[in-house]
Formats: C-alpha cells, structure tokens, sequence
C-alpha cells in the first residue's frame, strides 16, 4: 500500500475483497510502534458482528475504496483480537500466518517487529 497516504484517511472507507465483494468498512488502523508504518486495518463487517483485521501491506487504494486481496470468507474467518487495544507480536504472528504471508524478519531469527497500536488520537 502507499506509504505516503494518511492512515487517519482510511477510516470509514468502505473495504472489499479480492473478488469486489464487500467486506465492510474500516474501523480503525493499527500503527507498527517502532516505525509508525500503518500494517493492520480492522474492518468493521457488518452491524452487529466484529472487526476483521486485514493487512494494509499487500492492499490498494482504488478511488475511495480499498481493496484487500483476499477472499472475504478469509477475511471473516481471521483471528478475532477485539480492537481498541494494542496488537501483541504474538497476534500479529497469528495474522501473519492466518493470511498465508511471510513474517517480516529484520535478522535471521527475527520475531514480528513489536507491538501494534492503533491509530493514536482514536
């Protein structure tokens, strides 16, 4: 995703699948806390359900959506932390694997790169 775009923006954009299928829409970010990069969304999927949390890496902003790659069944399926909190690097790593993506690595034996907050001022 574009690094340069302001994380605050994404909020209550509307979010869908790899398919165009809707998703929901976004509830609130999730900020790495040693770099200040936006890695997590959650989305908010429907009235009375929760929050999903989806990754912003490997999304786009198309116009005023965006677009996570991955098949909305997925997407309702992933790990459910609850939000308002921070994301431990122990839920980021079940993310990581629950998306099928690589874990990010800064050395050979790296764990996931710290605690993810959410978008402060929220």
């Amino acid at each position: 995703m574009q690094t340069d775009i302001d994380p605050r923006s994404l909020i209550g954009r509307r979010a869908f699948d790899q398919d165009g299928a809707r998703i929901g829409t976004v509830d609130e970010v999730y900020l790495d806390d040693a770099t200040g990069i936006p890695e997590w969304a959650a989305v908010r999927t429907g009235l009375f359900t929760r929050d999903a949390f989806v990754p912003l890496g490997p999304s786009e902003l198309v116009g005023d959506e965006l677009r996570v790659p991955y098949r909305k069944a997925l997407i309702r399926d992933a790990p459910d932390f609850g939000v308002g909190r921070h994301l431990s690097p122990e839920q980021e790593l079940q993310l990581y694997h629950h998306y099928g993506m690589d874990v990010p690595r800064s050395g050979p034996e790296a764990a996931p790169s710290g605690d993810f907050g959410k978008l402060a001022g929220d």
